[in-house]
């Protein structure tokens, strides 16, 4: 294969409302423009054209207005996911080949901007089999410098799949996706300096036959596949309890990561005090929630309440405990504590090995956090030490503290924003 990629020159400045295939008329034509070719355009003149422009006198405001998501943190600079599912500093939001004072936001929907635009040339020249790649430039995880990715894209395959093919050793090729409208953007990059005021790019020699068109949004990962989703400080804070749970299960060696996590907890004493049960079956799971239960109706019932307020209470704790795929019993034993005649260094000393448990907890929700199930801490079993030891077999030396539930996420799960924070309540400094 030969590729030809060819700067298109002469276009003037894009303003809200211009028309780019009439714009991109007498340049293209310069260049033969034919079935097979792909123009590419950056996202600047789209969205100038679309009238994606904002006045920027806060810029951190329309960053956080075209975010859906952060995924890192770092001073001002942010790595968030866009509405349309990019990851990428800033939202998008840039001002680079504006006018002083003004921002530029991402299209709305690039790849609707790119079938409107191709449509508009094919109309134009004659031509049927023409690509359109819209193009932005993002950094990358791991590798210093911008490089053109695709954003938008229509009449070319997005990806190709070669996997069930072999490679040149007649080996079954397992894990190969192309990103080939990445590559075709990245090339056009070579002819599209940021100062060089040359907005678009012909590129002519691509197969676009090689598979059916595509989209940008192909080329997205799903949230399920994305192994590094979040950076550790944001997913810190984005672990929420939750307490509701979607079908499917959890698989075991995702509690085993969770476990291994929780166990890296400090501890007293260079010591692991803590253990943990984990309950799958329905039949385990129901034994303990039944033992549980029938204790919680005693004690409730003994304070006073009535059937109704009793029930209730129960039928909550159920919802929540009941529905879960798998529950966790975390434990902690106080066995290799120092001994102390007095009262006040025993208890710190007791204290010490409670405080190591819930760091323990904590871990372990934030690792289940992580590999993206959802999860709550419900205290029962703290109420219920004999019952809880009776039904899971367990010394007397372990003390249970409480259950995590754990499961995946319901479908479109609205999740409540924290309360506000004012840090100078939680933090002094002296």
């Amino acid at each position: 294969m030969t590729l030809e990629v060819t700067p298109v020159e002469g276009l003037p400045e894009v303003r809200p409302g211009d028309d780019l295939a009439a714009m991109l008329a007498d340049p293209l034509r310069s260049l033969a423009i034919r079935d097979g070719d792909v123009v590419a355009v950056t996202q600047k003149i789209v969205s100038k054209a679309e009238g994606r422009l904002v006045r920027g006198a806060d810029r951190a405001e329309w960053v956080e207005r075209e975010t859906r998501r952060v995924v890192a943190r770092r001073g001002e600079l942010v790595i968030a996911e866009t509405s349309h599912g990019f990851v990428c500093a800033n939202a998008g939001v840039d001002a680079s080949n504006v006018e002083p004072g003004m921002l530029a936001l991402l299209p709305v929907d690039p790849d609707g901007s790119a079938e409107r635009l191709r449509g508009a040339l094919c109309e134009r020249f004659g031509v049927s089999r023409l690509g359109v790649v819209i193009t932005d430039t993002f950094g990358r995880p791991w590798r210093l410098g911008l490089v053109n990715v695709a954003i938008g894209c229509a009449g070319m395959p997005a990806v190709v799949d070669l996997r069930g093919g072999v490679d040149h050793g007649g080996r079954e090729l397992e894990a190969t996706i192309v990103a080939l409208v990445d590559e075709v953007a990245a090339a056009t990059g070579l002819v599209m300096g940021k100062a060089a005021r040359v907005p678009a790019a012909l590129v002519r020699g691509i197969a676009l036959e090689e598979a059916p068109p595509g989209r940008a949004r192909d080329l997205i990962r799903a949230p399920e596949e994305d192994l590094f989703r979040e950076s550790p400080l944001v997913s810190i804070s984005a672990r929420r309890t939750i307490r509701s749970f979607g079908a499917g299960e959890v698989p075991r060696e995702a509690i085993e990561d969770a476990v291994r996590a929780a166990c890296t907890a400090p501890a007293p004493h260079h010591a692991r005090p803590w253990r943990f049960t984990a309950l799958e079956s329905p039949a385990s799971k129901r034994t303990l929630l039944g033992a549980l239960a029938a204790a919680w109706r005693a004690d409730l019932t003994r304070d006073g309440l009535d059937e109704a307020t009793v029930g209730r209470r129960l039928g909550r704790s159920d919802a929540v405990l009941g529905a879960a795929p798998t529950l966790v019993v975390p434990w902690v034993t106080f066995g290799g504590s120092s001994v102390y005649p007095d009262a006040e260094r025993a208890h710190a000393e007791r204290e010490m090995f409670l405080l190591s448990g819930g760091a323990a907890i904590q871990s372990l929700l934030l690792a289940l956090h992580a590999q993206g199930f959802a999860s709550c801490w419900v205290a029962s079993t703290l109420f219920c030490q004999e019952e809880t030891r009776a039904v899971l077999g367990v010394d007397e030396e372990w003390f249970a503290l409480g259950i995590v539930a754990a499961g995946r996420a319901p479908e479109g799960l609205a999740v409540r924003p924290r309360p506000p924070l004012q840090l100078d309540e939680v933090l002094g400094w002296r």
